[in-house]
């Protein structure tokens, strides 16, 4: 699951990188949680929840469904 996780991320992350961010995948765990740490401007950027909820997370719940309960940003 972390290969498809990440291939995914690698879809969205030209968006990020266009405005100065980054994803970083951090872990996958037992209980369906993707947990990735944003770089560069996302890193600090008050719409970073936005980018993590309704970019992310929507993209790898359209992507994989149940397999991803939720995606948590850490730092």
């Amino acid at each position: 699951m972390e290969a498809k996780i990440i291939e995914a991320l690698g879809k969205i992350r030209p968006y990020l990188q266009r405005d100065g961010g980054d994803v970083e995948f951090v872990e996958y765990t037992d209980d369906k949680v993707v947990k990735v740490r944003l770089q560069g401007h996302c890193a600090g950027c008050p719409m970073s929840q936005m980018t993590v909820k309704n970019g992310i997370e929507g993209l790898l719940k359209e992507e994989y469904g149940d397999e991803v309960a939720r995606v948590e940003a850490v730092n």
